[in-house]
């Protein structure tokens, strides 16, 4: 019987194997899902993705299913709300930085149409950039493209979104594929 190979990363928690399997390295077109994913990511900042992963439908239902224009409006009022729910990560930083990067994240749809035009167009072409990882290792934490996208973002009022939080996003959402060579999902995505 042939084992399916995958990124070591996702070890074997069900939760971690089913977001490789389905989530991880997906080219991401859609606004809403990737102003989750950027909810997410900044709110990952310090602390291991498999951490916030498992607090996923509680900051679903705290960040009102992850609508930007909800989001946006939330004032202190809210963010005292939010310091009390022990189902998210309770940090007040992190917690006014998903506020205000949803009204950045506002701005450039209003500048460029989409956020997604906005981020794919950092790509040659549009195009996702496909590595060709044989170990995890090779699996860089930063990049030339990170460093760029996260300080142009930077200018444009994002926090918690450094150049590592920033690959990490371009990973989740496919504008990057690092699945290994050998993971049954890298030539899929």
């Amino acid at each position: 019987m042939n084992e399916i190979k995958r990124c070591l990363w996702c070890g074997n928690d069900q939760l971690y194997v089913r977001y490789h399997d389905e989530e991880w390295g997906v080219p991401v077109h859609d606004d809403q899902t990737m102003f989750e994913f950027l909810l997410l990511e900044s709110a990952q900042a310090g602390l291991s993705w498999i951490t916030i992963l498992r607090k996923r439908e509680n900051y679903r239902k705290a960040f009102a299913g992850f609508n930007p224009q909800k989001v946006a409006m939330f004032t202190e009022r809210d963010v005292e709300r939010l310091m009390q729910n022990d189902g998210i990560i309770r940090n007040r930083l992190k917690i006014k930085a998903a506020i205000s990067n949803a009204r950045c994240f506002l701005d450039i749809q209003k500048t460029n149409g989409t956020f997604c035009d906005y981020l794919w167009n950092f790509l040659p072409n549009g195009k996702p950039i496909v590595s060709r990882l044989k170990t995890q290792g090779d699996i860089a934490a930063t990049t030339d493209l990170s460093d760029r996208i996260s300080k142009e973002m930077k200018k444009q009022g994002f926090r918690f979104f450094g150049s590592t939080i920033c690959y990490s996003h371009l990973q989740a959402t496919g504008l990057v594929n690092d699945h290994l060579m050998s993971c049954f999902r890298y030539k899929e995505v």
